[in-house]
């Protein structure tokens, strides 16, 4: 199976000085994704948690949303069904019988990068699909959840320190669940930032804990459409991130009743939507 860090030969220019040795590198690595057997989309990917990448991915779709929806998931080789020798770079998700199977072929065709986890979609009403888990809005007279700014001011600080692989590449992405008193849940590493969150919300499929409706997500980077997305498919009510939201981003949230931080940093964020959910300090 692919490895997660991988060496390649650099020239370095410290002070002047040249030298040659080997760096540590993230790898990245090409995933098919395949449901019943047929393609349904590639993305590149840091090698692990495969499965509960694709089964995150399926739950982002719409696809499923619990346990039970999945018969199976395995590695396949090669380019074809029966093909080529197993790389570890094709998983085939078979759904439980009943479990209405979507019209690839009409609906998408997808090749996700690193940057873009929903490259392939039509049209915006495409990506706006229905989530499963409506519990995501808020309630103005009774949020489900509530979270003092002091409390979120300390995930970025916590995130990084359980950065093990980026503290020997410098080249990942990170996301984490936190639970409502602080406890961090679950993180994720990988080149793409949707594709962590998507081994975050798999994994909690796969251990039957969705709806996520009483955590927040942490996302390293920016928060893109893709991430509010994600997080309102998985019913997770909080969505934070280290640096700037986009403004469709910032639109879903406002339409689905996510509650959206961004530039949290330290202390300082700014609320984009469903401020309910944070106790803020009295208006000056």
């Amino acid at each position: 199976m692919g490895r997660v860090t991988e060496r390649r030969r650099t020239i370095r220019i410290r002070d002047g000085a040249v030298s040659v040795r080997p760096d540590t590198l993230v790898a990245e690595e090409p995933m098919e994704i395949r449901l019943n057997g047929r393609p349904l989309a590639i993305t590149m990917r840091t090698p692990g948690d495969d499965f509960a990448l694709a089964v995150g991915f399926l739950v982002s779709e719409g696809v499923i949303g619990a346990p039970e929806d999945i018969r199976s998931v395995v590695y396949c080789a090669g380019a074809e069904p029966g093909g080529g020798a197993n790389t570890y770079n094709v998983v085939d998700v078979q759904l439980a019988p009943g479990v209405p199977v979507p019209d690839i072929a009409l609906e998408r065709n997808v090749y996700t990068t690193s940057s873009c986890g929903l490259c392939g979609k039509a049209s915006l009403d495409a990506v706006r699909t229905a989530t499963r888990f409506p519990s995501t809005g808020t309630s103005p007279s009774a949020p489900a959840l509530r979270v003092e700014p002091a409390l979120l001011a300390r995930f970025p600080d916590r995130l990084r320190a359980a950065q093990r692989v980026f503290d020997k590449t410098g080249g990942l992405h990170a996301a984490a669940l936190f639970s409502a008193d602080g406890e961090m849940l679950d993180v994720r590493e990988d080149v793409g930032r949707h594709n962590a969150v998507d081994k975050l919300v798999g994994r909690a499929l796969q251990e039957g804990l969705l709806p996520l409706s009483r955590v927040i997500l942490l996302v390293s980077g920016r928060a893109s459409f893709e991430l509010a997305q994600k997080a309102v498919m998985a019913g997770i009510p909080v969505l934070a991130a280290v640096s700037a939201p986009s403004s469709l981003a910032v639109d879903l949230a406002l339409e689905s009743g996510l509650t959206l931080v961004g530039f949290l940093r330290g202390p300082d964020m700014n609320v984009y939507a469903g401020e309910e959910r944070i106790a803020l300090p009295s208006r000056v």
